[in-house]
Parts: C-alpha cells; sequence; structure tokens
C-alpha cells in the first residue's frame, strides 16, 4: 500500500515538474515575447488607424473643396442661360462692342451624371482694342469660361473688325431631392 501511495505521490511530483518546467500557458519568457509581439502589433494598428483617419480627413477635405469649386465656377443649370448670357452682354457693352448674333449648346460631360459643358457661339463688331477688352472682361468673369476660339476679320472700308468666338462654359445640374427631403447621390 506504501508503494502504490508512494508511486501516486512520485507521478503527482513529475506531473508537477511538467508543469513547473512547461506551464500550460507557456514560460515566462514565452509570455514576454508574446507580450512583446501583441504591443508591437498594437502599435502598428494604431499608426494604420492613425494614417486611415488622416486620409479619410484629406478625402473630406477634397470632396468640400471641389463642391465649393463647383459652386463657384460653374453655372446652375436652371439660371445658366440668363446669368450667363446677362454677363456676356455686361462684358461687351463694358467693352463697347456691338454684339450681332449668338447660339449655344450644352452637351453632357462623359462620365458624369451631373455636369455639362455648354458651346456658345458668338458674333460681334468693334474694333481691335474693344475686342481686347472684350477678353479682358471675359478672363476677368467669376465663371469659368474659356474662349475655345477666336476669329477676327476686317469689314471692308472700316476700322472695324468682324470677330467670331467660341466660349465653353460648365453647367452643373443640382442633385435631386428624395422622396424623405434628403439629398440623393
Amino acid at each position: 500500500m506504501v508503494r502504490i501511495i508512494l508511486g501516486v505521490l512520485l507521478g503527482l511530483n513529475l506531473i508537477a515538474v511538467g508543469f513547473v518546467l512547461y506551464p500550460p500557458g507557456g514560460s515566462a519568457d514565452s509570455l514576454e515575447k508574446d507580450l512583446a509581439r501583441m504591443q508591437a502589433q498594437l502599435a502598428q494598428k494604431r499608426a494604420l488607424i492613425e494614417q486611415t483617419r488622416q486620409h479619410a480627413a484629406a478625402i473630406e477635405k477634397g470632396r468640400a473643396e471641389g463642391d465649393q469649386f463647383l459652386n463657384a465656377y460653374f453655372l446652375d443649370r436652371r439660371t445658366v442661360s440668363s446669368t450667363l448670357l446677362s454677363e456676356l452682354t455686361a462684358a461687351a457693352n463694358q467693352a463697347q462692342i456691338k454684339e450681332r448674333d449668338r447660339t449655344s449648346n450644352t452637351e453632357p460631360i462623359e462620365g458624369s451624371d451631373t455636369l455639362s459643358m455648354m458651346t456658345i457661339t458668338l458674333n460681334y463688331e468693334g474694333s481691335y482694342r474693344n475686342l481686347m477688352n472684350f477678353v479682358r472682361e471675359i478672363d476677368q468673369s467669376p465663371r469659368l469660361l474659356i474662349i475655345e476660339s477666336l476669329n477676327a476679320a476686317p469689314i471692308q472700308g472700316t476700322n472695324t473688325l468682324a470677330v467670331s468666338m467660341k466660349i465653353d462654359a460648365f453647367v452643373r445640374e443640382e442633385p435631386v431631392q428624395a422622396a424623405t427631403g434628403g439629398v440623393a447621390q
């Protein structure tokens, strides 16, 4: 009986020595290595989160600046004709150049559902100096107006030029209001 008890105690001692040498959660050194590795991973994840926050902030800033640019330089579809034509008439009057006729055409910009480009063909008569003043007035316009082409030819027997020009302006559609009252994207 004593031998059985001593055998059981010896077996339990061997199990205890095994737990001391090879603890179930790992040794103190392996636990410290695991802790250091996990702390390094945590630092990497925090740096990644901070970088993602910076990217998100840059994206939001870019979106806000893009919207601000569109609002400042692109004309609203509903008021484009009256706004642009009144600006061009005012510029022609300021430059003392005589308007003959004009036509306009609007085409959607490829890849966008809300942006279009309006091409306006204008014909004027005036002196070279008046033409330069008119071009300066267009250049100083608060709108994004691009002179695509400008042709000037003298009218026989006068000091006047017949001017034909194409001007491009950019138009944006207002976002459609959803049934819930929010803005549809």
